[in-house]
């Protein structure tokens, strides 16, 4: 078997640099909230992969569901002779859409892409071309969504130019002392100076903003996109990739706001680590292009629509929109504690068990720390701990435990961070 350092050798041989990696620790196995390395060491996750498993790692009822359709069939290509799972799992999606319908429902395979094919149909339903998003807010690695992406370094340095026709408006901070009224007055300012607000096709915002830094969008701000939208005859997309599927104690996080969309985009937990992606969105805006304006080869899988499937399910049966709540308070809890004892932590924020801590210098919001949060990265997981990192300055530590950890193992999880902010604190 070979060792952590064996394959980080023979990785940096034959993987490209912009390829990056958290830690090299290289994983051999995992069950719900645990991962074991190549050499059998144990570590709790508090990552679930970028967000994507809200199930846990190989929940038994996600892995049968997998194995019994690849018993059946592996690939087919829905365009070419459909099959029955799609389907059905699009009516399970319309179902759960926010909002009165009908819905509508097509399935791809990264976040990316559902939100590059959002993008399309909002551009064919609206006759436009324009497209609004947000500082900070992070939409995939794509040309077209680093555009939309507002955050240069590393994912639009060194690939321009970007995709024509996209404009960014700042997203509401309040820690960093950006109000409502200034995001919208900022949106005003485009129609004003920048783009005619007739040939904008959408506006797309994270009701939480994700890689940015975990800020919760406001529910006023929410509803005011929403009167904006109307206004102007502009689709409202929301980017649910990281926030849905029970993560912030709803379904979805729009649910939060009453705001309904016209597109919503899905991915990540969707099918419990199977690539599976989605837009939902309004009947007529779905059908606005023509047959073969929509698809993908491997888009909706057989596998990871199964796979979806069984995860909804679970997410029912098992209440994972209130264990959200329940793990997040108990997140917060502890993360407040710490926050009075270190003045490296800036802020404690979250919604749901969607949590982070910004770190900073003495406690200056306008000082942030990006070496002391790659160094508690660090220390964390030389004691059995996955971190991540996110923020726009790369100083906010995000906390993304599968929802069904056991209490006692986010307990566990949390003494060994305390233990490494006091080992980089110290330094």
């Amino acid at each position: 078997m070979p060792t952590n350092a064996d394959l980080a050798r023979r990785r940096a041989a034959a993987i490209p640099r912009g390829v990056g990696n958290s830690l090299q620790v290289y994983a051999e196995r995992a069950s719900n909230g645990e991962i074991w390395d190549v050499e059998g060491r144990r570590y709790i996750d508090f990552g679930s992969g970028i967000a994507v498993l809200n199930t846990g790692h190989l929940h038994p009822k996600v892995q049968g569901a997998v194995a019994a359709q690849l018993a059946r069939l592996s690939h087919a290509c829905f365009q070419v002779t459909p099959y029955e799972n799609y389907v059905a799992l699009a009516e399970r999606l319309n179902d759960l859409a926010p909002g009165p319908g009908p819905w509508k429902t097509i399935f791809l395979t990264t976040g990316a892409e559902a939100v590059e094919n959002a993008v399309k149909i909002a551009r064919y339903h609206t006759g436009r071309s324009a497209v609004i998003s947000f500082g900070g807010g992070f939409h995939g690695r794509t040309l077209a969504c680093i555009s939309l992406t507002g955050k240069v370094h590393p994912y639009k340095a060194g690939f321009g130019p970007m995709l024509p026709d996209i404009y960014h408006a700042p997203f509401p901070m309040e820690y960093h002392g950006i109000t409502v009224e200034a995001s919208l007055a900022a949106i005003e300012h485009l129609f004003k100076h920048d783009v005619d607000a007739q040939r904008v096709a959408a506006l797309i915002v994270e009701p939480v903003q994700g890689e940015g830094g975990f800020y919760i969008a406001p529910p006023v701000f929410l509803r005011e996109l929403r009167t904006l939208c109307d206004r102007h005859g502009i689709l409202l997309i929301v980017d649910e990739v990281q926030t849905g599927f029970a993560r912030t104690g709803k379904m979805f996080a729009i649910e939060h706001s009453g705001v309904v969309p016209d597109l919503m985009t899905v991915a990540k937990s969707l099918a419990g680590g199977v690539p599976l992606s989605a837009v939902v969105g309004r009947a007529d805006i779905m059908d606005a292009p023509l047959p073969g304006g929509l698809g993908g080869t491997y888009a909706g899988s057989p596998l990871g629509c199964a796979a979806a499937l069984a995860v909804l399910d679970v997410i029912e049966s098992e209440g994972l929109c209130a264990r959200a709540e329940r793990q997040g308070a108990m997140l917060r809890a502890r993360l407040q504690d710490m926050h009075s004892r270190w003045s490296c932590i800036g802020e404690v924020r979250g919604l749901g068990a969607m949590v982070a801590m910004e770190l900073v210098r003495d406690r200056r919001p306008d000082s942030p720390d990006a070496e002391i949060t790659k160094a508690l990265v660090q220390s964390a997981g030389r004691r059995g701990l996955v971190l991540l990192s996110c923020g726009i300055y790369g100083n906010v530590i995000r906390f993304l435990a599968p929802l069904t950890m056991p209490d006692a193992q986010l307990a566990e999880g949390l003494a060994i961070l305390e233990a490494a902010l006091e080992d980089v604190a110290a330094r």
